[in-house]
C-alpha cells in the first residue's frame, strides 16, 4: 500500500478546507502562487541535498516511484500542505487579533 502517498494526498484535501472554512482565500490570490513557487525552489534544493546523499531514505512501497530527480513527487505534495494550512492559520489569526 502506498502510505505516504495516500497520507500527502489527504494533507492537501485538509490544506484546501482549511483555506475554504477559515476564509482566507489564498488559493485565489496571485501572491501565495508566486510564494509557492519560491518555495518550490527552495524544497527542491534541500529536500534533494537529503534524498541525494541519501540522508533521507523512503521505502519503494510506500510511494508512488515518480521522482523529480531524487525526490519523490508526494514530498512537494506534503509540502504544498503544510504551508498552506501554516499560512492559512496565520491570516486567520492575524485577522482575528486585528478586530
Amino acid at each position: 500500500m502506498k502510505e505516504y502517498t495516500i497520507l500527502a494526498f489527504c494533507s492537501v484535501i485538509i490544506a484546501v478546507l482549511f483555506d475554504y472554512f477559515l476564509r482566507t482565500k489564498l488559493l485565489v490570490n496571485k501572491k501565495f502562487w508566486i510564494f509557492w513557487c519560491v518555495m518550490f525552489v527552495l524544497i527542491f534544493i534541500v529536500n534533494g541535498y537529503l534524498t541525494w546523499r541519501p540522508i533521507v531514505q523512503y521505502g519503494e512501497g510506500f510511494y508512488l516511484g515518480i521522482r523529480l530527480f531524487t525526490i519523490p513527487v508526494e514530498d512537494f505534495i506534503y509540502g504544498f500542505s503544510l504551508i498552506t494550512m501554516n499560512i492559512s492559520l496565520w491570516e486567520f489569526f492575524s485577522r482575528k487579533l486585528k478586530k
